[in-house]
């Protein structure tokens, strides 16, 4: 991979959708290279975090930095610069399913190409970047499935699909919301795995939303709690008590969730 993965910081971060506030007054670092689960249960305002660090989503409040640079004070071109660099696997893929794992893996480039040359790329492939996508695909288990369609994949080799693609932007950073939400257990364990080893192999700074603290506890050194667009806790995992696990995770009664799924 290619760079250096910058810090990231927000400071007294606040985000409203519709006068309901997703996330209150949130202050977090993420060093270079450095390897975090956020935590909690849904609406509590992981989804936009994540969001916010690759500059789809617009603080309301506060700053949020990458390096030295304040993402609200980027231009266009800018903010499509920063997302060559911040590679995101959504909960839902986001895979075209009538097109070739191949194919799904090659759009990871796009942001890097003008529109044309992107179109060549994904319908007439060089063999260089054919190769590429094999090496990705093989390094994540499913190299044999190289020209399978997608949506003949199932769930978790869907999933190995939407990591080979990020790692395809040659990214410095990777932002992965909630990607074992549709697997088992067994091949959730083998997904998070797999992006600690690749977070490692690649030098990646690497944030992931979860519901699993199980897996949380076992694969991540830190452990962000959010409920209700607050932090509750920023701790190693041995560090964090058992109240502060029910408290963030008590019923949040009416009008409790205020974010997006995550």
């Amino acid at each position: 991979m290619s760079g250096q993965p910058a810090k990231f910081r927000l400071e007294e971060v606040c985000v409203d959708f519709d006068g309901q506030r997703a996330l209150d007054s949130v202050s977090l670092e993420f060093a270079p290279g450095e390897a975090a689960a956020l935590i909690g249960p849904s609406g509590a305002g992981k989804t936009t975090l994540l969001r916010l660090l690759n500059g789809s989503q617009r603080s309301s409040a506060g700053n949020v930095y990458c390096g030295e640079a304040v993402l609200a004070d980027l231009s266009r071109a800018g903010l499509r610069e920063l997302r060559t660099t911040v590679a995101f696997v959504h909960q839902d893929l986001g895979l075209v399913p009538n097109l070739r794992a191949l194919q799904n893996v090659l759009a990871g480039g796009l942001g890097r190409q003008r529109l044309l040359p992107s179109l060549r790329d994904l319908l007439w492939p060089r063999r260089d970047r054919i190769e590429q996508a094999y090496e990705l695909l093989e390094r994540v288990g499913i190299g044999d499935k190289l020209y399978v369609r997608t949506d003949k994949l199932s769930g978790g080799e869907q999933q190995r699909v939407a990591i080979a693609r990020a790692l395809y932007q040659h990214p410095t950073v990777l932002l992965a919301d909630e990607p074992v939400a549709s697997v088992d257990p067994a091949r959730a364990r083998d997904a998070i795995a797999l992006l600690i080893e690749l977070s490692q192999e690649h030098r990646l700074t690497l944030l992931v939303s979860l519901h699993s603290l199980e897996l949380a506890r076992e694969f991540f050194p830190r452990l962000v709690g959010l409920r209700a667009g607050r932090v509750m806790f920023d701790s190693a995992p041995g560090a964090i008590d058992p109240g502060q696990i029910d408290a963030l995770y008590q019923f949040e009664g009416k009008g409790g969730g205020l974010d997006d799924p995550g």
